[in-house]
């Protein structure tokens, strides 16, 4: 069966839900149909004109990146200028772009877990929580025949989860009542007669953004030909999400050894960095992308150091002074791996009949001498 575009969107809706994004963020499908058919495809950082030349040039049927290829409203689109000339390119080539920006950076699995696990960060948890998944309660009336089949398909569906248990129901019986009318085919009973059964209310939970999925299932496995069922919306909190992640280094080393592992770990020639070399770290802080507006937030979870881009003097020297070093790791090299990450799980999601190119390069304008 052919993948489509709308296909290569829900696959990236379920590894960067788009509700976890910052709010005004400019995520989702920004070129292209939905049902188009999709074979080749770019998995990138950004967008330059480099990159979209060899996408054209490999055939690419739709891009997915970290940044948005259209973030303020155009108002021109010129042939001369060369970003503008590259958009109009993907457009006459209709090549499809998605963006997953800072749903990407919170979501499980993305840009700051990545940075996390490369540095072998221990326990990492939310540096800041930005939202919660909202919990609904799903309510249905079961036949006693087929109330072991339905709780296991409610579960295996995502419903259920509480901590680290999932498949938590809960059962009480009673008689449903019915009477079915002309021209239906009823599971138990005959047209037109009053019908008392034996039935279970089935109840659990699930995360609203999942109701769709567990409803759908849940309806495949009910016997009945019309399925009688509640959702009721929870007060309780959800699972939180957020931006950033603090951890513990295995064992305490000085920040200039620190320093020096995140430069390996990023595999860069150089890096730059505020505090004594001889500092003693353990705790660390991290946050791919522009990450200074958060180094309160690393002070308040006790960190020793922050690993993020783009700080400037002010805030590394404001930062030190409170006893929070800086290492400043350039803006592409600290989020670019989750691109790999990213294509893995395309590939798993979309089968062997679309190819998943990852191309990263020439993303960092910064050169040194």
């Amino acid at each position: 069966m052919k993948v489509t575009v709308a296909d290569v969107v829900r696959a990236m809706d379920a590894i960067a839900p788009p509700h976890m994004a910052m709010e005004g963020d400019r995520i989702g499908l920004q070129l292209g149909d939905p049902g188009r058919p999709v074979e080749k495809l770019v998995v990138t950082l950004e967008v330059t004109p480099s990159v979209a030349d060899r996408a054209v040039a490999w055939g690419a049927d739709m891009i997915v990146a970290h940044h948005a290829l259209l973030f303020r409203p155009l108002a021109e689109v010129r042939w001369d200028k060369p970003r503008q000339a590259m958009i109009a390119k993907l457009v006459a080539q209709r090549v499809a772009f998605f963006a997953a920006h800072t749903n990407l950076d919170c979501a499980p699995g993305g840009v700051n877990d990545v940075i996390a696990e490369r540095l072998g960060l221990v326990r990492p948890e939310l540096l800041d929580v930005t939202g919660r998944d909202r919990l609904v309660k799903l309510v249905v009336f079961v036949p006693t025949s087929h109330v072991d089949v339905v709780r296991q398909t409610l579960g295996d569906a995502g419903a259920g989860h509480i901590g680290a248990y999932s498949h938590c129901t809960f059962a009480a019986p009673g008689t449903g009542s019915f009477k079915p009318g002309p021209g239906t085919h009823p599971y138990i009973g005959q047209e037109g007669q009053l019908e008392l059964v034996d039935e279970v209310r089935l109840e659990t939970i699930a995360y609203e953004r999942d109701l769709d999925r567990v409803v759908a299932s849940m309806l495949e496995a009910h016997p009945y030909e019309e399925v009688a069922y509640d959702v009721y919306p929870l007060a309780v909190p959800g699972r939180a999400f957020g931006i950033g992640r603090v951890g513990a280094l295995p064992e305490p080393m000085e920040l200039e050894a620190f320093v020096d592992l995140v430069r390996r770990a990023f595999h860069l020639p150089h890096l730059r960095y505020a505090g004594h070399p001889r500092s003693r770290v353990q705790k660390v802080a991290v946050l791919g992308g522009s990450g200074s507006g958060w180094i309160p937030h690393a002070l308040a979870q006790g960190a020793d150091v922050f690993v993020t881009a783009d700080v400037s003097h002010h805030q590394a020297a404001d930062a030190v002074h409170d006893g929070l070093a800086i290492v400043d790791v350039p803006h592409a090299a600290l989020e670019a791996p989750v691109c790999e990450g990213v294509a893995r799980r395309l590939r798993d999601a979309l089968g062997p009949s679309v190819e998943v190119r990852v191309d990263v390069e020439g993303v960092d304008p910064w050169r040194f001498v």
